[in-house]
């Protein structure tokens, strides 16, 4: 399988913006004796990311800084002209090599640090980030002035005490003010999951143990779910989606979109005029 070709028609499919959000993630699980790592390189869109690049590691566990660089650089080799606004990622991908790369890049990045990673205090000493942001009450941000230097390089830091007081740390290569709300950008990446595993297509459920077998199924997936959710948003324009009195949608785009189509291929000789219209959405022109 050509999985640039796959990206490509993910991307032709797809109307992102003009500039990309990118996530990466990782998601796990068990089948057996057998560990599925799938760590994954995405495009935000609509709520949900869509993955265009994804590599399945050989352990359990996270994955190293060279898996990482080694999918970015597969991104910007194959949309070279592609303007990036910036990349998310959560606590798991942090490092000294990684973030030296990104500052090499044009890949602007809003990452999460650990409260115990080190960054400078202002004075020269290097201090966890919990106790610099020690007396941030709850719902309240910080941005600390000027760039302070984290495994040896110069980036900004912003942070929010989230409710149940945990401490969110955010470094960024740019934009410190927009961080904590960039970042959030991350949770699309969790939605993806969700629409890949039990909110969707099950893929937890497979029974393949075979990496090349499974990276080929989340491909074909891939592609479902461009489908799926492009059907939603067709759906969407002849009859909105209610709201539920907490104020969210009944159902994702992506639900909307996938149970018309399975009902559509559960009657597809009653419904031919149907089918001949949603296959429409898998023009490339």
């Amino acid at each position: 399988m050509d999985y640039a070709l796959v990206a490509k028609v993910v991307v032709a499919w797809m109307d992102f913006s003009s500039q990309w959000v990118l996530c990466f993630d990782r998601t796990q699980w068990q089948f057996g004796q057998t560990t599925h790592n799938v760590l994954m390189l995405a495009v935000a869109h609509q709520g949900v990311a869509f993955p265009l690049l994804w590599v399945l590691l050989p352990k359990r566990g996270n994955s190293n800084t060279d898996q990482r660089i080694d999918l970015v650089a597969q991104l910007l080799k194959l949309f070279p002209r592609q303007q990036i606004a910036y990349l998310t990622a959560d606590r798991e991908f942090v490092g000294r090599a990684w973030i030296k790369y990104l500052l090499k890049q044009p890949v602007p990045f809003r990452i999460r640090i650990r409260q115990s990673d080190r960054l400078d205090n202002g004075q020269g000493k290097a201090t966890k980030a919990r106790v610099l942001f020690a007396d941030l009450p709850p719902e309240q941000m910080r941005i600390l002035p000027k760039r302070r230097r984290l495994w040896g390089y110069w980036v900004y830091v912003a942070a929010l005490r989230l409710q149940d007081g945990q401490l969110l740390v955010v470094v960024t290569s740019e934009s410190p003010e927009a961080a904590i709300a960039d970042y959030a950008k991350r949770w699309n990446i969790e939605t993806l999951f969700g629409c890949l595993k039990r909110r969707g297509f099950c893929l937890e459920s497979t029974h393949l143990c075979d990496a090349d077998r499974l990276s080929k199924l989340l491909a074909v997936l891939t592609l479902a779910l461009c489908w799926a959710h492009r059907t939603g948003e067709w759906l969407a324009q002849l009859k909105p989606l209610k709201f539920k009195k907490h104020g969210r949608k009944a159902k994702s785009v992506f639900r909307y979109g996938f149970d018309h189509l399975r009902q559509i291929m559960l009657n597809l000789s009653q419904r031919q005029v149907e089918f001949r219209t949603v296959l429409d959405f898998l023009s490339c022109t």
